[in-house]
């Protein structure tokens, strides 16, 4: 549904995006993880056309920008990392303005307005005005905003800060419940635990380089993740590997995280490693894959920093805005 491939963008002589790509299917929710001046605001504003790119393209379900830049945005709601709010009108008016300015209006207009309200849950305080609205309260209405024209991509751009843990929580049912519904959904964040507990799968970007990308949910979900250490790391990766854990294991000289349905599959996994001698240190429910990979990309350094475009380089008009 919405793919990015090989975004740049330098302001003067700085890299602020070197090679970003990304694919988020429909119905997906995808984590932008990285440190605070990786790229990732940056990205976001590429993908929903605010910032043009100096190389790469974006398309939806396969348009590009090009073709009609209205229509693109239009499929395309934006929750910013600054709050985007009209803190002296109603809630509902704030919706209803945002609405208006993707062409909605009459009797379809308050009807939506009153619709996403409902899905945020503020339909109760729709009269009220923002500036009396807690900092979860005024996020969940910016994410109203953004749903009112009904778009199949949701941008979310560290949603999460400032917002206290009950309104992190609610945010993220509201998000992955989005998701659920079929929107296709990114959010960015530097925080590990926030999109550990959200995402699907975290793309890792890093002085604006795509890294990595590790499924997180859906394992989460489906089996419980167990954290493996040796004394002897290589001994330790064979013996998974013998036992068919190869490619579904994150293996690494750290150890091993490892998808378990049962804490009796645990049990028995466990004692086949001792019994083919492995010197197991340590064995447990793992916290945190998302963790495990940041940390482990970061071990790594760095990728190389691009160098500044050549002016006489062709562009991909396709990405202009």
């Amino acid at each position: 549904m919405l793919e990015a491939i090989g975004l740049r963008k330098f302001f003067g002589d700085r890299v602020a995006v070197a090679d970003v790509s990304l694919q988020v299917r429909a119905g997906e929710l995808l984590g932008l993880l990285g440190p605070n001046g990786a790229g990732k605001s940056t990205t976001v504003g590429m993908l929903c056309g605010l910032i043009a790119p100096d190389a790469g393209h974006v398309t939806i379900a396969g348009a590009s920008i090009a073709a009609n830049a209205a229509a693109f945005k239009r499929r395309i709601g934006l929750v910013p990392q600054d709050l985007a709010l009209f803190e002296d009108l109603g809630a509902r008016a704030n919706v209803e303005l945002f609405g208006a300015l993707y062409g909605l209006h009459g009797a379809t207009l308050k009807r939506r307005a009153l619709e996403v309200l409902s899905i945020v849950g503020l339909a109760e305080r729709a009269g009220d005005r923002p500036a009396t609205f807690s900092g979860g309260m005024k996020r969940r209405l910016n994410i109203a905003c953004a749903l009112v024209h009904d778009p199949e991509v949701l941008l979310l751009d560290e949603p999460a800060s400032g917002l206290d843990p009950g309104a992190r929580v609610a945010l993220r049912d509201l998000v992955r419940r989005l998701a659920g519904e079929g929107k296709t959904v990114l959010v960015s964040s530097h925080v590990l635990a926030e999109l550990e507990e959200m995402a699907d799968t975290a793309v890792y970007v890093a002085d604006g380089v795509t890294a990595a990308a590790d499924a997180v949910a859906a394992a989460g979900r489906s089996a419980r993740q167990w954290r493996v250490r040796a004394l002897h790391a290589e001994r330790l990766r064979e013996a998974l590997i013998a036992a068919g854990f190869g490619t579904v294991a994150h293996i690494d000289h750290l150890g091993a995280i490892v998808p378990l349905a049962s804490e009796a599959d645990a049990a028995q996994l466990l004692a086949h490693l001792v019994s083919v001698g492995v010197p197991v240190s340590s064995f447990a429910p793992a916290v945190g894959d998302l963790e495990h990979v940041f940390l482990d990309l970061n071990r790594a350094g760095p990728p190389p920093a691009a160098s500044a475009p050549d002016p006489a380089a062709p562009i991909d008009g396709g990405a202009r805005a």
